[in-house]
């Protein structure tokens, strides 16, 4: 099987879980409790006011019906208007969707940089102290919720020191790598863990393949072979596995905005939950849909084209 036809099936694979995905959620959200118009109108509103209210946002329609103008909305990128706001949801992910997509590239990019020195020192300096402490640290923030982590962060040096603001994503480009530190290394600590233990055995069963043994044998130096021949290779498995977390990662952001209270997607997903927002829950969660699995099927690409094995 070759490449294009490899990329066109995942594509098709993509298509197929994001229409099933489409019906659960807009299905799911309405086994939520409570009704938008009773949100709107206040527990005081009469019966005659609310069925009328209902009646202007299309909730007494069939609920096969209310899906079918979804789909035919969103096939045109229309997803609908908010029942609280009062304006398109498109507008609402082209006003919040820049903040959640840097905010989880930076915390990608805070676990990379944890994770590359990390691994390669514990497999280097395998079941040493050294070795011990970096494998320590992975079990504990492993076993340690996200969110805890966030707001301990946020008291100790929000807070507390006043490092960091306690709110707010900034505007320009320095202003979000200021105060999206602490919430992106919320995010990223959780990953790393996982990536570093991956990457240090992935680093252990490079060490004895053939070709670093040959290299070794030819009096290469040490840094060398590392970088070149062992790092390369033992990277492959690390970097399916941060595709993965990129989409745990675009999930996660919706707890982490909301503790951090940045005007991010999450923060506004988890206000719609609330207020019984249909069209602002089901449009959010089809947005979150579609780019965890553009990462899943750019992270299968990569892998395609890291080892062109896959394609096989």
């Amino acid at each position: 099987m070759n490449r294009r036809r490899y990329i066109a099936g995942r594509l098709g694979q993509m298509m197929v879980t994001l229409a099933v995905l489409a019906v659960l959620v807009f299905y799911m959200i309405r086994l939520i409790p409570g009704d938008p118009a009773v949100t709107m109108l206040g527990i005081q509103a009469t019966p005659d006011a609310v069925e009328q209210l209902r009646h202007q946002l299309g909730l007494d329609r069939p609920v096969p019906v209310q899906f079918a103008i979804f789909i035919a909305g969103a096939a045109r990128g229309d997803l609908g208007e908010s029942v609280l706001a009062r304006v398109p949801v498109a507008s609402l992910v082209r006003q919040r969707l820049p903040l959640t997509l840097f905010l989880v590239t930076y915390a990608m990019v805070l676990a990379a940089l944890i994770t590359v020195p990390l691994g390669t020192a514990a497999a280097l300096q395998r079941d040493r102290p050294l070795d011990q402490a970096i494998r320590g640290f992975s079990v504990f923030w492993i076993s340690t919720p996200s969110f805890w982590v966030g707001i301990l962060m946020l008291i100790a040096f929000g807070v507390k020191l006043g490092l960091f603001p306690v709110g707010g994503g900034g505007r320009t480009f320095a202003e979000h790598v200021y105060y999206l530190f602490l919430p992106a290394l919320t995010m990223g600590l959780g990953v790393s863990a996982v990536l570093t233990r991956n990457l240090r055995d992935s680093i252990l069963a490079t060490l004895t393949a053939e070709h670093v043994v040959v290299a070794r044998a030819k009096g290469l130096p040490a840094r060398r072979i590392v970088t070149r021949h062992v790092l390369r290779n033992a990277v492959i498995s690390t970097v399916t596995l941060l595709g993965l977390y990129i989409g745990f990662l675009v999930g996660g952001s919706v707890i982490i905005e909301s503790v951090f209270a940045l005007p991010g997607m999450g923060s506004e997903m988890v206000s719609a939950i609330l207020g019984r927002d249909y069209q602002v829950v089901q449009g959010f969660t089809l947005v979150y849909a579609v780019l965890v699995s553009v990462v899943y099927l750019l992270t299968d690409v990569a892998y395609a084209f890291i080892d062109p094995r896959i394609s096989l």
